[in-house]
């Protein structure tokens, strides 16, 4: 793992940068572990025949998991680099925790232009769901109704 890596805080993004031009993203969480879509149910040979180097699917299902930075599958040539260059401000680390922690283990149809790894890491990080790589769009996606789920299913409990 990059020095530079190992030193990024909480909340971080984490960019695997890829050779061919694009790049995966993920969340940075803590010692060296990063929160990002991967492929759901990847000892499948199925889903792997659709995926593609990062763990991320063209089409199919994804799923939001926590691994060791130095465990995710990137193609030769990638670089990995904390990169927090979305001109937001950043959310503060206890609502970054709170969705997170709803989101972890979730499933998701993985589309490439609505619904995708920049999504995700964009919206626990700013409350924005964007991705620069399809266009400067502030989508708020499928997280947005997961996460108030989430937050009415806690809220209920607590009465």
């Amino acid at each position: 793992m990059p020095f530079f890596v190992a030193t990024a805080k909480f909340g971080d993004l984490i960019e695997f940068s890829y050779p061919i031009g694009y790049s995966h993203w993920g969340v940075n969480d803590r010692d060296g572990y990063v929160i990002h879509f991967a492929v759901s149910g990847e000892d499948n040979i199925e889903y792997n025949a659709y995926a593609l180097p990062s763990g991320d699917l063209l089409l199919g299902v994804t799923k939001v998991c926590s691994m060791l930075i130095k465990d995710v599958t990137v193609p030769t040539g990638a670089s990995i680099r904390i990169n927090n260059h979305h001109d937001f401000d950043a959310s503060s680390p206890e609502d970054m925790r709170r969705c997170l922690n709803a989101l972890l283990g979730q499933d998701f149809s993985y589309h490439l232009l609505n619904l995708n790894c920049e999504h995700f890491a964009t919206f626990v990080r700013y409350g924005k769901a964007v991705c620069n790589q399809v266009d400067g769009n502030h989508r708020q996606c499928l997280f947005m109704l997961r996460y108030q789920q989430k937050q009415q299913q806690s809220h209920l409990f607590k009465l």
